[in-house]
């Protein structure tokens, strides 16, 4: 897949038991994501963090190991994203999104790097 111009890497963070109707929410973004035709979605489970209610959730003890954060990460050409975004803010509502501007490198392009070995 080509993306001319510039590319947005958009990561969505939301507690692993945040849910939207009754699906947990990082599957309802990935399906959303996947519905509006974008590139791809990963979701990335944290170990340990926190956020807006400063509690600390971490997988090494079993009483905190509940609602660990989780990120869902989203790459595609700058304008797919921004219009993506106001469809995820329904779903998150004043959950943390952030946007970055990346560089898609493959292997063997000219501005990628050495060609694959083999």
């Amino acid at each position: 897949m080509s993306l001319p111009g510039g590319a947005l890497r958009l990561t969505a963070y939301v507690g692993e038991s945040d849910t939207f109707g009754h699906r947990p929410l990082y599957s309802e973004i990935v399906h959303r994501a996947h519905a509006a035709g974008l590139a791809g979605a990963s979701v990335f489970r944290g170990i340990e963090g926190f956020g807006a209610s400063s509690r600390v959730h971490t997988a090494r003890l079993l009483s905190l190991s509940e609602d660990l954060p989780v990120a869902v990460v989203i790459v595609d050409a700058e304008e797919r994203v921004r219009a993506f975004v106001p469809e995820l803010a329904e779903l998150t509502g004043a959950g943390l999104v952030t946007l970055e501007p990346v560089e898609i490198v493959r292997p063997g392009d000219a501005a990628g790097g050495a060609e694959p070995r083999g």
